[in-house]
């Protein structure tokens, strides 16, 4: 049979897992029970939108480079083209 310390340490085992599947069954996460993603405190919900702001800005320059790259590169290859033909 098992010795009390050894009992013990079941015990811990089975009460963190026990409180960890509730924990996981109702939501509850870092800042209490929450709702879904949605749910977030004012702070991280400004912060949220200022990111995807930022994210779509960005999108909209790597465009732009890209367009002008891809430009550039057209361009030279045309110019490659025309002095070959000479």
């Amino acid at each position: 049979m098992m010795e009390g310390g050894q009992l013990m340490v079941v015990l811990i085992v089975a009460i963190v897992m026990v409180a960890s599947i509730i924990k996981a069954r109702y939501g509850y996460g870092r800042h209490g029970r929450q709702r879904g993603p949605d749910h977030l405190p004012a702070e991280e919900h400004s912060e949220n939108l200022r990111l995807r702001d930022e994210v779509k800005e960005l999108k909209e320059r790597l465009k732009v480079l890209e367009r002008i790259a891809v430009d550039k590169e057209n361009s030279l290859a045309n110019e490659i083209e025309s002095l070959r033909d000479r």
